[in-house]
This record gives C-alpha cells, structure tokens and sequence, in this order.
C-alpha cells in the first residue's frame, strides 16, 4: 500500500509526501497524483521518508519524474540503491 498526501501548494510549488511501498498498482496512483500536479504548471517536489521499497516501475516512473525536474527530499540510502543513482535525495 502507498499513502500520497499532498502536504503543501504554494505559488507554483507542491509536496507530495509518500508513505509505503511503490509497487503494482500504486505506482501509476502516483503517476496520476504527479501529472496532476505537474499539468498545473506549479514544480513539484516527492518526499520519499515513509517509503520503504520501490519496484521496477517505480523506479522507471521516479527515472521519469527526475527528467521532468521534479526534485526527491529525504530519500533513504536503501530507496537510493534501488534507484540506483546518488543524490536521489539522501
């Protein structure tokens, strides 16, 4: 299960904070919650602290996101493995 809260919206910006694994289903949820942000035009930030494990398309979404400039905050040395890049936010 995956729990996406959008946390703040201020001129042009959005928190989405997850909690969970993204994997399966929840990974286009995401994607739905992130278009929906990003087709406002306002820049959009993930914060990744509640999330434990991340599935292959996952990864390809976040690889994705990451082209787009979304930016990634608080993102585990584990979550950032399975990225498999650095900076991913740690």
């Amino acid at each position: 299960m995956l729990k996406i809260v959008l946390m703040e919206t201020r001129s042009r910006r959005a928190t989405l904070t997850l909690e969970g694994r993204v994997i399966g289903p929840w990974v286009q949820e995401l994607e739905r919650s992130c278009e929906d942000v990003l087709s406002t035009g306002a820049k959009l930030t993930l914060d990744f602290s509640g999330v434990s494990f991340v599935d292959r398309g996952g990864i390809e979404l976040f690889r994705s996101l990451r082209s787009r400039r979304v930016e990634f905050l608080n993102c585990s040395p584990f979550v950032a493995e399975q990225l498999g890049a650095s900076g991913w936010g740690a």
